[in-house]
């Protein structure tokens, strides 16, 4: 199966900067689990954030579907919404998943999944021409603006890796 599982991080902060459309347009088909739903959602609904409602919308909409999933054991403690992320990938076939947190992206590889990340979304972006060069730099920068942790060597490659995408024939 094609797709991605998306982890609650990505969904919030392309959310919050405007962005979420984008996993539409690099993944066609964006699964999360239950537990996903209810921190990104139902919790951020709570808390009055905003990025809860488009994210609902998202799901609304029938692009971005939730699924229940039965919760497998992994190595490592995690939080039940990464474990959920990791089990629906498993359980459906999936290859790649959409999680930021470094020890939930090191058992995802551990278990023959390949972690991608927000970054990793406004790199294909740029790549598949759905946004420049400069609304990328611009949406790094919101996304920091947002609270997203990204440690300064990981900005700078990122800036890199979009330069050497802009130059590619």
């Amino acid at each position: 199966m094609s797709g991605v599982v998306s982890n609650a991080t990505p969904l919030i902060y392309l959310a919050k900067i405007g962005k979420i459309d984008l996993l539409r347009k690099v993944f066609k088909e964006v699964f999360i689990p239950e537990e996903v739903k209810v921190e990104a959602v139902d919790e951020g609904k709570k808390l009055g954030e905003k990025d809860a409602y488009i994210i609902e919308k998202a799901i609304n909409d029938g692009w971005l579907k939730v699924l229940t999933v039965v919760p497998i054991d992994v190595p490592v403690k995690l939080e039940r919404g990464e474990i959920a992320v990791l089990s629906l990938a498993k359980s459906l076939g999936v290859k790649e998943v959409l999680i930021d947190e470094v020890s939930a992206r090191t058992v995802a590889r551990l278990l023959g999944l390949i972690p991608r990340g927000t970054i990793f979304i406004l790199l294909k972006a740029l790549e598949i021409k759905e946004i420049d060069f400069n609304e990328f730099l611009k949406c790094l920068g919101e996304l920091v603006n947002q609270g997203f942790r990204l440690r300064e060597e990981i900005y700078l490659e990122a800036i890199r890796k979009a330069g050497r995408i802009v130059k590619e024939p």
